[in-house]
């Protein structure tokens, strides 16, 4: 009993410790996540008659401020690497870009929430993803995917989260669609296509709940995978995280893969 007890203590004496910088990145892909969610409830019609225009502004609101939360633990997980050519530089260019998007929302919809309070008889849903905030996500998502392991234009297989850099992509480009759908003519005061402002606006927040997704999973894999082989040595490779693909709507801080096979 005492040699069991003995070995048990060892096993716990050697169990590595979780880095602080997994901790920011798992709360970073909750962030994302949660904020994910918001705007993905936020533009159906449905959503809209059951809860009303307040709450459906409040939810955009919220959204916008989780997306900035995860965006500014993105930028303190990339500030430590943004010297290093490639790969370091990359995800910190990718982060502060789309640091700067979730303010431009934050003020969008921050004013889409004071006109809904303010005006009675506004009974329309109040926001798209604007013009400034849609091209910060689409840049961003241009960065990492052009650092991102590639065969070609496309994504090489295989690695851990390798199609989160494309799908992320895929959910800024759809941003933008709903920005020039929901793009409000001057001249009557309507949009261009709301019905198409709202499912592109939807489809994009389930691109980045994906990642997020993605990235939680992952995570949770890496811990498992460190609890069975013990602690690394310093400088081991498979001491770094497999998540090493930054995603908008996921845990981006960490940096991107910079390697890419010839066409």
């Amino acid at each position: 009993m005492t040699q069991q007890m003995r070995s048990t203590e060892r096993r716990h004496r050697h169990r590595p410790h979780r880095p602080h910088r997994l901790s920011r990145e798992r709360l970073m892909a909750w962030a994302f996540a949660a904020g994910a969610t918001c705007f993905l409830v936020g533009p159906f019609p449905g959503y809209l008659a059951l809860v009303g225009s307040v709450v459906d502004a409040t939810t955009f609101f919220v959204g916008s401020l989780l997306f900035t939360a995860g965006g500014a633990l993105q930028v303190s997980l990339a500030v430590p690497r943004r010297g290093d050519a490639g790969a370091g530089r990359a995800a910190w260019w990718t982060a502060i870009i789309q640091f700067a998007g979730t303010l431009f929302f934050n003020a969008t919809t921050y004013r889409a929430l004071h006109t809904t309070l303010t005006s009675s008889t506004y009974d329309q849903l109040v926001w798209r993803p604007d013009a400034f905030g849609s091209i910060c996500f689409l840049l961003s998502g241009l960065i990492a995917y052009h650092a991102s392991a590639r065969r070609g234009w496309l994504p090489l297989r295989g690695a851990a989260g390798w199609w989160q850099p494309a799908v992320n992509l895929l959910g800024c480009v759809l941003f933008g669609v709903a920005a020039v759908a929901g793009y409000v003519v001057p001249s009557n005061g309507s949009m261009l296509d709301v019905a198409a402002a709202n499912w592109t606006t939807a489809a994009g927040a389930a691109c980045f709940l994906a990642c997020a997704g993605g990235a939680l999973r992952g995570g949770r894999r890496h811990h498992a995978e460190e609890d069975r082989s013990g602690p690394n040595r310093p400088g081991d490779r498979s001491s770094v995280s497999p998540r090493s693909t930054p995603t908008a709507g996921a845990a981006r801080g960490a940096p991107p893969r910079a390697t890419r096979d010839p066409a």
